[in-house]
């Protein structure tokens, strides 16, 4: 990431990211391989059997075009169309991702978006809803529980508070959220 620390951050080695997957949709294990045996996943809100059982039977879809990650939703979201977004739809556990996202992006923004990813499938499996921004993408529980796991495990990487506020720089949000995001999530300010 441009200007992110001196100190390079990696994912663990127990993780990998088969970046060669075609468009399409593949088993998570088999885009990600050694999700399930990396330090956080322990820490996902399920039973260690719930957990399995979802990273197993969890899919990824991989998708041309300008997308980074999400959580297919199981319906269009309200508020889709007025942004100009057609997302992949999905009733099962999907995580979508782009494919210029997987194969070109650092090793470590993959692992970081794909624990953000899974905890939202977590989520959604628990009921809540992942669609709700009504306070806002910087203060939607969802995201803020989501980016805070992903957050979590950066800082245990050795990750400084430069390099999450280049992480948490998304381009579906502007500057000013970008500083809220980052204040909810307690990442020191530049």
């Amino acid at each position: 990431m441009p200007g992110a620390s001196r100190r390079t951050v990696t994912p663990p080695s127990e993780f990998g990211v088969v970046r060669t997957t075609p468009v399409g949709r593949h088993p998570l294990l088999a885009v990600f391989p050694g999700l399930e045996t990396v330090p956080p996943f322990r820490g996902y809100p399920a039973p260690a059997a719930t957990r399995r059982r979802v990273v197993r039977s969890a899919t990824v879809e991989v998708v041309r075009g300008p997308v980074w990650m999400y959580v297919a939703p199981h319906e269009v979201p309200p508020f889709a169309k007025a942004v100009g977004w057609t997302p992949v739809v999905s009733s099962t556990d999907c995580i979508v991702v782009g494919r210029s996202h997987l194969a070109r992006s650092p090793a470590v923004t993959v692992y970081l978006d794909i624990l953000h990813e899974l905890f939202h499938v977590f989520q959604r499996r628990a009921g809540r809803n992942l669609w709700d921004l009504s306070k806002g993408y910087a203060g939607s529980p969802t995201e803020l529980e989501a980016y805070g796991f992903a957050i979590a495990e950066a800082r245990r990487l050795g990750a400084s508070d430069r390099y999450l506020r280049d992480y948490l720089r998304v381009d579906w949000i502007d500057a000013k959220e970008h500083r809220r995001l980052v204040r909810n999530l307690g990442v020191a300010p530049r």
